[in-house]
């Protein structure tokens, strides 16, 4: 329960002051960092679904401005009989105020849960 409990306080598209994280539906992605660096980002999917893959991108004004790390693939994990997706990036990279961060998973193109960084 403390996976969930560190990894998955996502709840709609909340303010990440480079930590944070959000949803959509079976997706979600949080971020850990300090002011407006960002350490580690975290992709997860609810469920197994071997050969699924994620990537995570800068959106602005509803646009895809750029992939911040390109797509990856993700590994099944079980934790107390919760099966999840998880890919994980390390970034140590500075934002700017109001960057969004949106998590992208192969085969749910119509899920995608972002974080704004946030002074």
């Amino acid at each position: 329960m403390s996976f969930v409990v560190v990894t998955l306080c996502v709840l709609g598209q909340a303010p990440a002051q480079a930590s944070g994280g959000a949803e959509d539906g079976p997706v979600s992605i949080g971020v850990i960092g300090d002011g407006l660096r960002v350490r580690e980002v975290r992709v997860l999917l609810d469920g197994w679904k071997p050969g699924v893959r994620a990537r995570i991108s800068e959106w602005r004004g509803g646009r895809y401005v750029r992939e911040i790390r390109g797509w990856k693939h993700m590994a099944s994990k079980e934790q107390s009989r919760y099966k999840f997706e998880i890919a994980t990036w390390k970034l140590n990279k500075d934002f700017r105020h109001q960057r969004r961060i949106c998590a992208e998973v192969s085969g749910h193109e119509e899920r995608m849960p972002c974080v704004t960084i946030k002074r």
